[in-house]
């Protein structure tokens, strides 16, 4: 797995349940849904969790050894509830892995499509990134991409901050929605 050669294997003893919950949680904010904002659709709420977990990815890579594995069982925990969700919905068994997948490569897309966007001092980049990923099923607003761009920003900053010992037990915060 490419996420594996990125952080190591799943070796961490650490439980990484909490962080998963933390991070779904935010991406479930209404704040980020609704009329000329990120699509109340499945694709819609799969890219935001897959924003944050990107995110907080993102932030596990300044850490050392432990963090590796760590982040590992973070990404097969994300994948096992992906993978319960779409048996909930009714995918077949054959159908699951392939979708599964699926959504594992589509995040692999939008790892290294918003490390590129934040890896520019302009948002170009990243704006595009988001247009492409965040809002592929729909016209993005201008403004909004924007409002995203600076909130991806601010939680990068504010996560940078942050000591391992609180991610790994869920005490993770994000930048406030109506700040941005």
């Amino acid at each position: 797995m490419v996420l594996a050669r990125l952080f190591g294997g799943s070796s961490s003893k650490l439980d990484p349940h909490p962080l998963y919950v933390a991070l779904v949680d935010q991406a479930r904010l209404p704040g980020f849904f609704g009329a000329g904002r990120v699509p109340d659709t499945l694709d819609g709420r799969f890219d935001m969790i897959c924003l944050h977990a990107f995110l907080v990815l993102n932030r596990l890579k300044q850490e050392g050894a432990e963090a590796k594995g760590f982040a590992q069982a973070l990404f097969d925990t994300m994948f096992r509830d992906m993978d319960r969700g779409l048996r909930e919905l009714g995918v077949g068994d054959l159908g699951v892995g392939v979708r599964v997948k699926q959504m594992a490569k589509a995040l692999y897309g939008r790892i290294a499509a918003y490390e590129a966007g934040l890896d520019q001092a302009d948002d170009a980049t990243l704006l595009e990134a988001l247009r492409r990923n965040l809002y592929g099923t729909t016209t993005a607003e201008p403004d909004e991409l924007v409002r995203v761009a600076r909130y991806m920003r601010a939680a990068k900053a504010l996560l940078a901050n942050q000591s391992f010992d609180d991610l790994v037990v869920g005490r993770v915060r994000f930048p406030a929605l109506q700040a941005l």
